[in-house]
């Protein structure tokens, strides 16, 4: 890590990259943030972005399952819980004749619950709460490995499966005609969103991490013309306001997640009227 450090020092001679933790920030932001923009795209256009933010939610009862089952690294009973979670809302959306955002509604404030109970009648709860706000300062370098790993598993799905997940985000009838398994389509970003909220939370924090989501990929489907420009202007714009973002939380003492949710925020007001200034 100290050669990346030293190329840190020499490209990005900056006042808030020279503590450590800071560089170790900025590492998780560029790892990160093209999760973020990248996922966002398929989350916005799926329209399941309560599904993200049910997933979300259900961190408490994975920690708090790790903790009964004496799990030592709570990350682990997170992804499997989560996971679990995921394929359980898509079959039942699927099958089901309920909407969709009835059956998310129903198991997140669901697993909400049970993990603030499990939490607290084990004594647990304070000892967690870190998670709701996240705390990227913290995160180690062997954290960011992980981090990196989640991109090329990203990347992985994208190259092979981008396109039949496009067709059935688009109409999963006709996407059933050319003999595509919508099915396991749904699975897939079921389990890819899982994976990469999941181990995004405890940095991000519970309360934002749908916000990092959503906000990049809305903005960029109101300037976009295609699926390319949509996805790369997504990546942009979540790049941009997670660096913007932790620079301006190290200046001005805030939380890093809140604060590059602002700057999300921010720019998808200006792709508002710059969307309704190119219609007119």
């Amino acid at each position: 890590m100290q050669a990346i450090y030293s190329i840190i020092d020499t490209l990005l001679p900056f006042q808030w990259l020279e503590p450590q933790f800071m560089k170790n920030a900025f590492l998780a932001v560029l790892a990160a943030c093209p999760l973020f923009g990248i996922l966002g795209t398929i989350v916005v256009s799926n329209k399941m972005v309560f599904f993200s933010d049910a997933i979300g939610h259900s961190a408490l009862t994975g920690i708090a399952l790790g903790v009964i089952f004496g799990i030592h690294n709570v990350t682990v009973s997170m992804i499997v819980f989560s996971v679990l979670l995921g394929f359980i809302i898509i079959s039942v959306k699927i099958k089901g004749k309920t909407s969709a955002d009835t059956i998310i509604g129903v198991f997140s404030s669901t697993s909400v619950a049970l993990g603030i109970v499990l939490l607290s009648a084990t004594g647990n709860f304070s000892k967690y709460q870190k998670y709701l706000i996240g705390d990227i300062l913290s995160i180690q370098p062997s954290e960011i490995l992980l981090l990196a790993g989640a991109v090329i598993l990203l990347m992985v799905v994208w190259i092979f499966f981008f396109n039949k997940m496009l067709l059935t985000n688009i109409h999963s009838n006709f996407a059933k005609s050319r003999c595509i398994n919508t099915f396991l389509m749904e699975q897939i970003f079921a389990l890819i969103t899982a994976v990469i909220v999941t181990i995004s939370i405890r940095w991000t924090g519970l309360l934002v991490i749908n916000s990092l989501l959503v906000l990049p990929a809305a903005a960029s489907r109101l300037v976009s013309s295609n699926s390319r420009q949509y996805t790369f202007i997504s990546l942009l714009i979540s790049l941009f306001s997670g660096i913007a973002g932790l620079s301006l939380s190290y200046y001005i003492g805030s939380a890093s997640g809140a604060t590059i949710v602002i700057i999300n925020a921010v720019l998808f007001v200006i792709c508002f009227f710059a969307s309704i200034l190119r219609r007119n």
